[in-house]
């Protein structure tokens, strides 16, 4: 039995699955598209019942991805029933889709979902009076509280299978003739889903209309002799009559207190401070910071920056761990536990195997090192997953999605595309793939040029090592935030240029539903966190691990194998990288006697992004101790490596950056190619990554090792923004000039 779940975005219908499923769940895409599938199996007594959770919509019109996918499910793989999902605190608007899913003959239930957050409201709703009203079985529910759940799906159990008449709110509507007509025309053909059929066909639905061009060009006559306000807009026609019959029998279903002009709830409260017009973007900026101070902050509480706490001489254990001088951040402490645990593990190894044999030096320097270096991280790459689904699931992205909308405007997006964008935080192919959720191609195409200037989680290993070495470990936090606000910052002025150069054209209007606040679901989080953790381990354990077994192998011989193992610059991928490594000395990773390796390293991000760390923990693993610039010694053979860069630490920023701004990985240039349906707009993408991340290392290293450098470019680059803000201003007053001269004549 398949039982799919319907519904709006935000009506609770991801948290009812997650419930039903439970771990049984998995993620796929469906045939043909990259639209997120997921499926699950809900289990009662002996019996297995296989759920699948549509993609959120508003309605079954083919104008989005997500509309196409579930229209296609319930059209060409109809389930045996449809649990549609409707939020009780938006009743009227939940319904329109009802009112679409019941022109269907697959048998329906409704969910009738957060009946707890109605009652708070003051709202009550006669579920036995809707049922009739709807013809359908009316549930009360909340997924959240996990109430009804029992009676919910006996419910769907009882009338999967049945066979169920359709019913449109045409049939009772001036519309009445025409889809009449549309009925008996598909009645003469093979068609399924006759009066669902009727309905798009009536609407002039694009799909429909190629497919059946017969039906369309027999009822034509009869749409022409409709005239109404519409003025021959049948799609807003048939969404006028669906809102009137629901609001027909909304009065005797709906009772309670209403919120007026002046009743607040607590959400709006929240609103008016959370998305301010003016304090909205700072606020969000502080959040951010937050996040990272409690995942990479180095001194948690600022004592060690007030010298409330003395630094020990000899640190013990206990302080690597906690904190020397200060108090470690969560993320520090709980990646301290893991590294002491990983260098036990591989001293552990080390000691059971033979020394100087070429096989101790692959197990212990090679995989030990390169996966050792990528796991360490897990507990911090965790921890800010844990914190960003904690915003997203309260409701709060949605609002950061509305206010941010006023500013992606000016760059030629709207705030739609920022949930997308958004999701490359986590992974920037669930990222690249959700732009199909722009409508508009320019918007699209953009949003996935600017895709990968979000740093993904498979990234963050790369900025926690190096905050770990760079100015002694401390200001981590700082460090890595400054990674991320050095995408967005790049990002934006990409959107800038695209959008006065090679996507030019108007944005997008952006629409989108708030959800009220709730507190989230411990028991979704925890999921969210689970299917992360066996993505990254599995990442490890294949692509990374094999990649690790290459390089090492690559590293330790030269061309002629039988002279046994050799030093790293003189092994096949030494002697080839030198080659090219000077193309990389005017962002200054490539200088010096080890610029080499951190070339190999930016370019084995090309298979996936862990690689970076992986590849110079492999290195580092055979690495002598070198001296810092600032004259420190660097304590980890890492720490080493990264000590070893002749252009200091502006260098290993401007590594940091190439490897934020360039190229993804190869699974995230597969999806934009798959968005962009075409290699030469690919090619470009491509070549405007590399070109991005080669420019703004090269300034940055410039910019932070020369200072006479700096302060010409910074100056640049006020006078540059200085000029256009005041050929905006004389626009403006010229536009306004104009304005007043037409009105006056």
């Amino acid at each position: 039995m398949k039982i799919a779940l319907a519904g709006n975005p935000n009506s609770g219908k991801t948290t009812l699955f997650n419930l039903l499923t439970s771990s049984t769940a998995h993620v796929g895409n469906y045939p043909g598209v990259t639209v997120e599938k997921r499926e699950g199996t809900y289990k009662s007594g002996g019996e297995k019942i296989t759920v699948v959770d549509l993609p959120g919509i508003y309605s079954l019109s083919p104008y989005s991805p997500e509309e196409t996918v579930s229209r296609n499910v319930l059209l060409f793989d109809a389930p045996d029933a449809i649990i549609n999902v409707v939020d009780s605190t938006n009743l009227e608007r939940n319904l329109y889709l009802t009112t679409q899913l019941l022109e269907t003959e697959t048998p329906v239930v409704v969910a009738l979902n957060m009946t707890d957050a109605a009652e708070k409201q003051g709202l009550s709703i006669d579920c036995e009076t809707l049922s009739k009203n709807l013809g359908v079985t009316v549930i009360p529910i909340s997924a959240l509280k996990k109430t009804g759940i029992k009676e919910l799906m006996d419910a769907a159990k009882k009338a999967a299978g049945k066979k169920r008449t359709p019913y449109s709110p045409l049939e009772n509507s001036y519309l009445k003739d025409i889809f009449d007509a549309a009925k008996s025309e598909y009645s003469q053909t093979k068609a399924n889903e006759i009066c669902f059929r009727a309905v798009k066909a009536v609407e002039g639905d694009e799909e429909e209309v190629k497919q059946y061009p017969d039906v369309a060009e027999k009822i034509a006559p009869l749409k022409e002799k409709v005239t109404n306000e519409f003025d021959g807009d049948f799609e807003g026609m048939v969404a006028d009559i669906r809102y009137k019959y629901i609001g027909g029998f909304m009065g005797s279903v709906l009772s309670g207190r209403k919120k007026s002009a002046h009743t607040l709830t607590k959400s709006d409260k929240a609103d008016r401070v959370l998305t301010h017009r003016i304090f909205g973007i700072p606020i969000f900026l502080v959040i951010m910071f937050a996040v990272f101070h409690l995942t990479f902050g180095e001194d948690l509480l600022y004592l060690g920056a007030m010298g409330a706490i003395p630094e020990t001489a000899n640190p013990t254990a206990f302080n690597d761990i906690f904190g020397n001088g200060a108090i470690n951040s969560p993320g520090v402490i709980l990646q301290s536990l893991v590294g002491l645990g990983t260098d036990t593990l591989t001293e552990l190894i080390s000691g059971a195997m033979p020394e100087g044999t070429w096989y101790t030096g692959l197990v212990v320097d090679g995989l030990c090192g390169g996966l050792f270096s990528v796991l360490s991280f897990i507990p911090q790459i965790l921890l800010l997953f844990l914190f960003l689904s904690i915003l997203e699931d309260t409701g709060y992205m949605a609002r950061v999605a509305f206010i941010m909308d006023r500013a992606f405007r000016r760059f030629g997006l709207s705030g739609k595309a920022f949930m997308p964008l958004l999701m490359c935080f986590g992974c920037a192919v669930p990222g690249i793939m959700a732009t199909r959720t722009l409508e508009n191609e320019k918007e699209r195409r953009m949003a996935v040029l600017l895709a990968p200037f979000f740093s993904c989680g498979a990234k963050l290993p790369i900025w926690g090592a190096f905050a770990a070495v760079l100015f002694g470990g401390a200001h981590g936090d700082l460090i890595v935030f400054s990674m991320y606000f050095l995408g967005i910052a790049v990002a934006v002025l990409s959107a800038i240029l695209l959008k006065k150069t090679a996507l030019k054209g108007e944005t997008a209007p952006f629409i989108m539903e708030l959800p009220a606040y709730h507190i989230p679901s411990f028991k979704h989080t925890m999921l969210h966190l689970w299917e992360k953790l066996k993505h990254y381990i599995f990442r490890a354990a294949t692509i990374i691990a094999g990649s690790i077994v290459v390089i090492w192998f690559l590293t330790n011989f030269d061309f002629d194998f039988w002279n046994g193992l050799v030093s790293q610059g003189d092994s096949i991928l030494g002697k080839i990288a030198k080659v090219f490594s000077w193309l990389f000395v005017p962002l200054g990773f490539g200088m010096g006697e080890n610029g080499w390796m951190f070339v190999v390293a930016a370019f084995s991000g090309l298979i996936a992004k862990e690689m970076v760390v992986a590849t110079l923990g492999t290195f580092a693993g055979v690495d002598d101790a070198l001296d810092i610039d600032t004259g420190e010694l660097a304590s980890t053979a890492f720490g080493s490596l990264v000590a070893s860069m002749a252009g200091g630490w502006p260098a290993a920023v401007a590594f940091m950056a190439f490897n934020l701004l360039s190229v993804p990985c190869m699974a995230a240039v597969a999806a934009a190619s798959g968005e962009f349906g075409s290699k030469k707009k690919l090619w470009f993408a491509i070549g405007y990554w590399m070109a991005t991340a080669y420019v703004v290392s090269a300034l940055l290293f410039l910019c932070l090792r020369y200072k006479a450098v700096g302060i010409t470019f910074l100056c640049l680059v006020a006078a540059a923004v200085a000029f256009f803000v005041a050929k905006a201003i004389i626009k403006r007053k010229k536009a306004s000039s104009a304005a007043k001269n037409e009105n006056s004549n």
